[in-house]
């Protein structure tokens, strides 16, 4: 019989919870103007209401500071290198979601 324990099953469970921006703030992204919404994507922390673009796993996600490091995420103060290509993706899903 295999035993699973605790720390097994946790440590799926997080793996599978991976976080990713939600799309609904995309005409924040890059923006500058502290508007987009925790959970939202972020190039800088300027992009935040929060003042916290969260590195998760080189995709920025609007954070609150509290929250910072949770969910595999690894701190405020990120800045992302391919930010350009990260604003343009956004302007698509902009105009493929008509707002």
């Amino acid at each position: 019989m295999v035993r699973v324990t605790l720390a097994t099953v946790l440590a799926f469970a997080v793996a599978a919870m991976a976080i990713t921006p939600n799309n609904a703030g995309a005409k924040n992204v890059g923006n500058g103007q502290g508007k987009q919404f925790i959970t939202g994507g972020c190039v800088a922390d300027a992009d935040c209401e929060s003042t916290c673009c969260a590195n998760a796993s080189g995709v920025g996600v609007c954070s609150a500071v509290a929250a910072q490091f949770q969910n595999g995420k690894s701190g405020c103060k990120f800045v992302d290198p391919n930010a350009a290509a990260t604003i343009a993706a956004a302007k698509a899903q902009v105009a493929k979601q008509g707002f």
